[in-house]
């Protein structure tokens, strides 16, 4: 079968929570950077974005679009989504809460200079009073680590990209979640992870001011 294709631009934004999902189930990927306006109209032309939106993938012989379909999709097919409906609904709930925090990291780049530090002030307040509590609550009662059930799932998986992402500019915001220290080691130190975690890997460094051109002159925004 031929591997996954991964259309969206060089860098993070929502791709990459389908780069991790992808290293830590062992699937090879590729990727076809959008770089110019003419590659986004020719998708948009060829009718591959259902909704006029990237992200894209094809895989099995679909374009699939909206990431946490692409997510769950991925996840059911290789065993990270969860044993029955109950366990889905719980995964489901947090990784949810892990993408809407990470939708406002993915969005500080884009702001005014001018507002970027009240709203990295914003993120890390809302990181730290509302998500990482929910999740340390969740992990005290955890009998072997993981957020659901026994064994990993795209909630872990989600979770710790989003700790990773905030502790890029509050590297100690974990110092009063013991819970979710523990969590951070575990989960990083499976070898699919830990070998997504090095350097040359597929994943993205934090966006830039590159990214963040290229991304608005593709979809003039």
């Amino acid at each position: 079968m031929s591997k996954p294709k991964l259309h969206y631009f060089n860098g993070r934004g929502k791709m990459e929570s389908i780069r991790w999902l992808l290293a830590a189930a062992g699937v090879e990927f590729e990727e076809e950077y959008l770089e110019t306006r003419e590659q986004y109209e020719k998708l948009l032309k060829d009718g591959a974005l259902l909704y006029e939106q990237v992200p894209m993938v094809e895989i099995d012989g679909m374009k699939l679009v909206q990431t946490n379909a692409i997510l769950n999709y991925i996840a059911a097919k290789h065993n990270l989504y969860g044993k029955d409906i109950q366990e889905r609904a719980l995964i489901d709930m947090y990784a949810e809460g892990a993408r809407d925090l990470m939708i406002l990291v993915m969005h500080h780049p884009f702001l005014p200079s001018e507002q970027k530090d009240s709203d990295l002030t914003l993120i890390n307040n809302k990181a730290k009073n509302r998500y990482f509590p929910a999740f340390e609550k969740v992990l005290k009662s955890s009998q072997n680590g993981y957020l659901v059930g026994n064994q990993l799932t795209v909630a872990d998986l989600n979770v710790l990209e989003v700790i990773l992402m905030i502790e890029d500019n509050a590297p100690k915001i974990l110092s009063e979640f013991p819970h979710l220290q523990k969590f951070k080691l575990k989960i990083s130190n499976i070898p699919r992870i830990q070998k997504f975690l090095q350097p040359g890997s597929p994943r993205k460094p934090p966006s830039d001011d590159h990214y963040v051109q290229v991304a608005r002159e593709v979809l003039r925004f």
